[in-house]
């Protein structure tokens, strides 16, 4: 994000080498619809600036932590996407993504990476960060990190715990008690979100925090209240079977769902809060994007191509075409290909209720946008209607696609960049920028990317 860390600034430190950062990347898409969907959601999303929020994760711990030790669980559905998006950042993700046959919750998440780790580093120090929040001053978010491995290194299980500047209602508190050392308090308990009395009683107290979900621990004293709070859990995941880097899904379905809070934190006594005050915000709902982005001098919040007029402390997001505003106040507006939200901006954290709607219609732009990424490439609806539609397909070098037509349907390709060789019928042929070839019915057309470049096919398929 753009307003996002200083990236201008040189902040050297010495990296951390047994330290391991582990990105959990899971989420399914609703919160901020419609730029977070089901298969896109939150944390690849490039809301203000040119970085995705993993993106945006990963940057702000290089200058501290060794890139070599990152991991990041996120769902099976996503390793190629989180892939794509460390390469651009020109990170290799080569064994640094744990997938996820299906979601259970942090507590097997964060100990499924901890035992991936364990066997590289027997003691090792592990830093859990989810992957879709932001922080607005690095430097500082840095030297807390450095606190909070020293803290570790005692033998504490830190979280981070953020100072509250309001009252906030949506958040779990921790209340801190003791010092231990390097700023951080020990643990006195854990608190549900509270109602707004009792959020401005926790603020006023001065020792409540929000609970970030971040941690930082040794995973030997991890394994070890592991095995006094939850053995159980401990004993089926240590007996895992893999398939690469993923458990079967047969078995990992059958564990607990539940987060680390529930399952350690709010029961050992090893629990540390290291108060934080970095500029944090989990992004969970379309205002807290707009409180934390800064506003131009109408207290609007604008990226895209956006004409306005009269317009005060609104949200407005575009990314295909104009939107104009006038005379409009505290609202959302939201713009993709496929879709527009529009909102006041109180109301705008019930978008979750439109995405039940959607899928309760069957609609697919609650799941997917119009340009769906794969392995091999990506496939953008350019127009579809009952006649015909026209879809562009992206082939990365060396990949392969295959194109089936059935009794009713015929297809055209031309090649608009790039260089196709095509097989059908085991008859095989180069096809150049320019030029095209037709699919009649019941055929079977394999097409491979041959060049250096991307290649681009625009595809239209009709319908007899």
């Amino acid at each position: 994000m753009a307003s996002e860390g200083r990236d201008s600034e040189i902040y050297t430190m010495k990296k951390l080498s047994n330290v391991y950062p582990v990105l959990l990347a899971g989420g399914s898409g609703t919160r901020l619809w419609p730029l977070s969907r089901e298969r896109h959601p939150k944390q690849l999303v490039k809301f203000i600036g040119k970085d995705s929020l993993v993106q945006s994760t990963v940057k702000r711990l290089t200058s501290l932590l060794d890139m070599e030790n990152l991991r990041i669980v996120c769902g099976k559905k996503y390793v190629h996407e989180i892939a794509r998006h460390m390469e651009e950042i020109n990170i290799s993700a080569d064994e640094k993504i744990i997938a996820e046959p299906c979601g259970r919750n942090t507590a097997p998440a964060i100990l499924l990476a901890m035992l991936h780790i364990l066997r590289k580093e027997a003691d090792a120090v592990l830093c859990i960060f989810p992957a879709d929040h932001v922080i607005r001053d690095r430097n500082e978010f840095q030297e807390k990190l450095r606190s909070a491995v020293k803290v570790a290194e005692m033998g504490h299980i830190v979280t981070f715990g953020i100072k509250p500047h309001y009252p906030e209602t949506g958040y779990g508190y921790i209340e801190g008690a003791g010092e231990i050392g390097d700023g951080a308090l020990s643990v006195k308990r854990f608190v549900e979100k509270p109602d707004l009395e009792t959020a401005k009683k926790y603020v006023a107290a001065g020792n409540f925090f929000w609970n970030s979900g971040m941690f930082t621990f040794k995973a030997s004293v991890m394994a070890q209240e592991l095995s006094v709070h939850q053995p159980e859990l401990l004993k089926k995941m240590t007996q895992l079977p893999f398939q690469g880097n993923s458990p079967s899904e047969k078995e990992y379905a059958l564990l607990p769902n539940i987060s680390i809070d529930y399952a350690i934190m709010e029961k050992t006594d090893k629990a540390a809060v290291l108060p934080s005050d970095f500029g944090w915000s989990d992004i969970g709902s379309w205002k807290s994007l707009y409180d934390f982005i800064p506003k131009d001098a109408n207290g609007n919040v604008i990226d895209g191509d956006v004409v306005s007029k009269e317009t005060r402390n609104c949200l407005i997001m575009g990314y295909e075409r104009l939107i104009a505003t006038s005379g409009i106040k505290n609202m959302v507006v939201v713009e993709t290909p496929d879709a527009v939200f529009v909102s006041d901006m109180e109301n705008s954290r019930d978008v979750k209720s439109i995405v039940e709607k959607l899928k309760e219609k069957g609609r697919t732009e609650y799941q997917t946008h119009e340009t769906v990424h794969h392995p091999w490439g990506a496939l953008t609806i350019l127009e579809k209607n009952d006649d015909f539609s026209v879809v562009q397909v992206l082939l990365y070098p060396g990949s392969k696609f295959e194109i089936k037509t059935d009794t009713s349907t015929v297809e055209h390709l031309v090649v608009a960049r790039g260089l196709a060789k095509t097989t059908t019928n085991h008859q095989s042929r180069t096809l150049k920028k320019g030029q095209s070839l037709m699919l009649s019915e019941n055929q079977t057309l394999l097409v491979e990317n041959s060049g250096k470049d991307t290649l681009v096919i625009v595809k239209v398929k009709n319908h007899q």
